[in-house]
Formats: structure tokens, C-alpha cells, sequence
């Protein structure tokens, strides 16, 4: 899959205006919605500064520049910003960046430089340590190791530009290897975070650059083990919690990068999920949703919405699963979140199916414990709408026959209503499809429609609903035979 390689530097001085800016930030989130809107991949960022966008198409300077270079940094003088500033041109090259870490105290001299007295020469050496840490060669990242618990001492600095270079550059380097990432938590990464967020809380692209850094870590195979009870441990997911209200000005990355981090805390075990909903979780989340579903409702919505949309439904869906059935209400606060739902299954129908079905899927966890949350769906005759949904595939109707069969279960009020708004018909044209699993579920909802009242069985009958549980005698799945056999015997045919 095509991964994001660059992140510009939103303070630099050269944008010609606010709105490039913003269009700038829009096509970096249509490059997030490849990268992660049906898998969550670990990627690398090249953050490149405004001054030097336009020497990226020029060529790189080859292995011999690099061992020059080098030589050149090794003897001091007033050259050296400018030999750093080359260097970190050449390391561009992947070939020039095995060449470098080979040379002898190559990385003894670059921390030199990053930890000396010249402030210019520390930035510079920073930005060859981050173009190092972008390197497809897993064997740069270990040779990057000497440097980190200087980069990690710096996020506590007062410098956006510094701490955002070294954000990236350790969230390069942590997915590379096991020994990196087992170093970088000892040295004490998550505190480092969670300290860099509370001094840098209102400087928006240290935000975002420290969201895709925690991202990064928590993508490891033990992380479960060994990165998320640490992260629970600090006060990161509050600050996490706090971040996500996208800024109007600044964009959606910050907020989209922590959603997907606690996307990921959502992810592991129930008991993290009970952490989470004690600290207002499911509440911040659902907020968001209702805000997004009302603008996207409205045509108001921001362009790469979606891309928030994503993670925070699966980070609802996943609390939602965990939450016991008697404290959500409390844990939702009130919040209306069954029209905002809806509102997002069908904006992204056409669009963006796998997102419409994610939002279907977290109206079925919403609603399959609530009798008042199903009431909703009634009351706000949402019912008819996805009904309509019910041809579509992609797993779309699925979800939507389940949300349906929630109400059904409920009361014997909500299935005389639901025959009224036409599901029965509706269920006669789903037993005739193809799909095994819908033809399943649909007998599912037959049932507890029909066992409800006899006057429901009656106008199954009446609306040819007979002649289609006959023709599933013939059907190639026994348990499917079995089922339709059981309805017509003991409760169509008596």
C-alpha cells in the first residue's frame, strides 16, 4: 500500500497564504486515509522544511560526498552548519545512509554535534539523524541508538521545530526493531511523551508529530504486554482525550493521529476498555461522532472527515462492547448518538461502503442492550431508511439486519411496529438471496417477529411469505432447512 513519506512543516515562512496551508494539510490526510482506513500500517514520515521542498527533486549527493562530508565534520571550523546542512541532503540517498553508519564514529560525532554548544549545529544534526531514522535499512535504526535519550531529553524543550524533528525521528526508528523499541521504553519514551504534550499543548504540530510517535509503539506485536499498560499508567490518556477536538484552524491531523491511538488502546483487553470508560472515554468519543454526523448530515462536514469518522467509530464500537448494559446511560450522558449514526451509514453508502458498515456495526453494539436506544430508532423513524439498506452488500445489510433484530427482540411492541413499517416484506426478499449468512439472520428475525404475535405470522402468510420458507427446504445448508422447516411446522402451519 502506498505509504505518506512527507510532512511539511506547517510553521514555515514561505506559504504563500492560510488557505495553502490548508490545502497542504488536506492532501497529507487523503495520504492517511490509504494508509490506514481498512488496516493500521507502521509507516515512516520525512518532515521536510519549507525551504527545502524544492531541493527534492534535485539529485543526491552520492556514497564518496558522504565519506567527504564526513572528514569535513571531523575538523572543526566555521563550515560546519553548512557541511551538516549537505550531509543531511546526502543521507537522502539509502545507499549513502549504510555508507554512513559504517564509517568509524560516524554516530559518535553526529551526537557530538547534536548535544554541543551551536544551536544551528544541533538542528542540523538532528535533521541528519531524522533523514537516518527514515532509512528502509533496518540496521540504521539500531545505529541511531547512541542518540535517542538526547532526542528524548529534547521534547522537553521550548523549540516546536526541534521537538517535532525528534518526534518523528523516534517514531521512525521505533517500529525497525525489537532492541530499539525495548531501549526506547526503558529510557522512558511514554513519560517523555506525556511531558512533551503538557509543555506543548497548544503547538498543534508537536502534537500531531507526538500522536504519530505513540502510534508507532503501540503497532508492536507485544504492545498489549508492554506498551499499553504503561501508556494507561500516565496521564497520556487523558491528554489523549483532551486532543481530539479537531482545532478549526490548524486542521484534522492531531486529532486524526490520537484517535488512531486510542483506536489502538481500544484494542486490547476488556479490563484497559474499563480503564478507558472510567476516564470519559466512550463520552468524548460519542460527542465527536454527534458533532461529525450533524455536519456530514448537513453538507458542513470538512473535506478528509472521514478520516476521523474512522477511528473514532471503531474506538466507540470497541467500548461499547465492553460496557456493561446498565452503565450506559451514564456513560454516555445523555448523548443522542442514535441519528448521528445513521446519518453516517448513509452518507458514506456510495462513497465509502466500508466506512457506512463500520457505523452500522457500532449501531448494533449501541442498540443490542438498550430498549430506549431501540425505542429511538422507531421514534425517529429511522427504520424505513435502513430498511432500504438491506439489498446492499459489503456486509452492509448484515450489520443493518442485526440493528433491526435488536429492535425485534426488545418488545412484542417493537415487532408489531416494525411489520407495520414493512420489514416482513423486506424479509421475504432477504431469505431469497444468495448470501447464507443473511438468509440465517433473517430467519433469526422471523422468528422472534412471528413468536411475538400470531396476527405477525398471519401477514407473513398473506404477503407470500409461505411459498418462501417452502423453497428453503431446498436450500444446500441443513442447519438453514432445519431452521425454516422449524418455523412452517410449529408456527406458520398450526
Amino acid at each position: 500500500m502506498w505509504r505518506l513519506n512527507k510532512v511539511r512543516h506547517k510553521a514555515g515562512g514561505h506559504a504563500n497564504s492560510l488557505e495553502e496551508l490548508r490545502m497542504r494539510k488536506r492532501e497529507k490526510e487523503r495520504a492517511l486515509r490509504q494508509a490506514r482506513r481498512d488496516r493500521q500500517l507502521v509507516s515512516k514520515r520525512l518532515l521536510l522544511h519549507e525551504d527545502e521542498e524544492q531541493d527534492t527533486m534535485e539529485i543526491t549527493p552520492g556514497e564518496q560526498d558522504v565519506v567527504s562530508l564526513f572528514h569535513k565534520l571531523q575538523h572543526s571550523g566555521t563550515e560546519k552548519e553548512a557541511s551538516l546542512r549537505a550531509l543531511s541532503k546526502a543521507l537522502r540517498n539509502p545507499s549513502s545512509q549504510l555508507t554512513f553508519i559504517k564509517l568509524e564514529n560516524s554516530m559518535h560525532l553526529l551526537v557530538g554535534l547534536l548535544t554541543g554548544s551551536d544551536a544551528r549545529c544541533r538542528l542540523q544534526a538532528v535533521r541528519c539523524l531524522h533523514e537516518l531514522s527514515h532509512s528502509p535499512h533496518t540496521s540504521v535504526a539500531s545505529a541511531c541508538l547512541p542518540a535517542t535519550p538526547y532526542l528524548l531529553t529534547y521534547l522537553s524543550g521550548q523549540s516546536t521545530k526541534f521537538a517535532e524533528l525528534c518526534l518523528y525521528t523516534l517514531g521512525n526508528i521505533c517500529p525497525d526493531s525489537e532492541v530499539v523499541k525495548e531501549r526506547l521504553l526503558a529510557q522512558g519514551i511514554i513519560p517523555a511523551l506525556a511531558s512533551c504534550i503538557q509543555n506543548q499543548r497548544h503547538n498543534l504540530a508537536v502534537v500531531e508529530a507526538a500522536g504519530f510517535t505513540l502510534f508507532q509503539l503501540l503497532q508492536s506485536k507485544d504492545a498489549a504486554q508492554k506498551v499499553i499498560p504503561m501508556v494507561l499508567a500516565s496521564s497520556l490518556p487523558s491528554q489523549l482525550l483532551s486532543v481530539l477536538t479537531p482545532d478549526p484552524d490548524f486542521g484534522l491531523a492531531p486529532a486524526i493521529e490520537w484517535a488512531w491511538c486510542l483506536h489502538s488502546l481500544t484494542s486490547s483487553s476488556s479490563e484497559d476498555h474499563r480503564e478507558l470508560l472510567t476516564q470519559g472515554a466512550l463520552r468524548q468519543c460519542g460527542s465527536l461522532l454527534v458533532s461529525l454526523g450533524g455536519a456530514v448530515a448537513e453538507g458542513n462536514a470538512d473535506q478528509g472527515v472521514e478520516l476521523l469518522v474512522c477511528p473514532l467509530l471503531r474506538c466507540v464500537g470497541n467500548l461499547l462492547s465492553s460496557c456493561p448494559a446498565e452503565a450506559l446511560r451514564s456513560q454516555l450522558g445523555g448523548l443522542h448518538l442514535v441519528a448521528p449514526l445513521c446519518e453516517l451509514v448513509f452518507a458514506f453508502l456510495h462513497t465509502l461502503p466500508a466506512l457506512a458498515r463500520e457505523a452500522a456495526w457500532v449501531l448494533n453494539n449501541l442498540t443490542v442492550h438498550s430498549t430506549e436506544l431501540c425505542s429511538a430508532l422507531l421514534t425517529l423513524n429511522l427504520v424505513p431508511r435502513l430498511m432500504e439498506l438491506l439489498p446492499f452488500s459489503q456486509g452492509i445489510n448484515t450489520m443493518v439486519l442485526r440493528v433491526l433484530g435488536n429492535v425485534a427482540h426488545k418488545k412484542k411492541e417493537f415487532c408489531i411496529r416494525l411489520a407495520e413499517l414493512g420489514l416482513l416484506s423486506a424479509l421475504a426478499a432477504t431469505l431469497k438471496m444468495a448470501d447464507q449468512d443473511m438468509v440465517t439472520l433473517s430467519l433469526e428475525v422471523l422468528f422472534m417477529m412471528i413468536v411475538s404475535s400470531p396476527e405477525i405470522a398471519e401477514q407473513f402468510v398473506r404477503q407470500g411469505g409461505l411459498s418462501v420458507l417452502e423453497a428453503i427446504q431446498y436450500n444446500s445448508e441443513g442447519e438453514v432447512r432445519r431452521r425454516a422447516a422449524y418455523l412452517l411446522e410449529q408456527h406458520i402451519l398450526t
